[in-house]
């Protein structure tokens, strides 16, 4: 969700992607964050699960994560990626929790969190 959202308010050359540091490689989006995305008028399910590694990190000029806690082990694995890792709700202190096989109303939750940092992204990122 959260590359979807980001992706449509950036410009395309930014180049949003994502991984996960437990993802289901190859698996599809769940299919509540598939509903949520077409009722933002956005199609996520061609997405598939990927795993963080080396040469993604090498590709990215920023690196994401939803938790500080997975700020942190990102940093503690790729020490050379400091200064690039910053939490997706980083503006505001906000962690974002995985709903992953949590109900509908959890979903929506984490798609507000979501969108609000996503929007705190877009407003840092314009003033470069």
């Amino acid at each position: 969700m959260a590359e979807a959202l980001l992706g449509s308010l950036l410009d395309p050359a930014y180049g949003v992607s994502s991984a996960g540091i437990g993802a289901l490689v190859g698996d599809p989006a769940h299919p509540m964050a598939v509903q949520l995305m077409q009722e933002q008028g956005l199609d996520i399910s061609t997405h598939r699960g990927r795993q963080l590694d080396e040469s993604l990190l090498q590709a990215a000029d920023i690196v994401l994560p939803m938790e500080q806690q997975h700020a942190r082990w990102i940093e503690e694995r790729w020490p050379h990626a400091r200064g690039r890792v910053f939490r997706f709700g980083h503006w505001d202190d906000t962690d974002i929790p995985d709903p992953y096989k949590r109900d509908e109303q959890v979903f929506r939750d984490v798609l507000e969190l979501i969108t609000t940092a996503a929007a705190s992204w877009k407003q840092q990122l314009d003033r470069l």
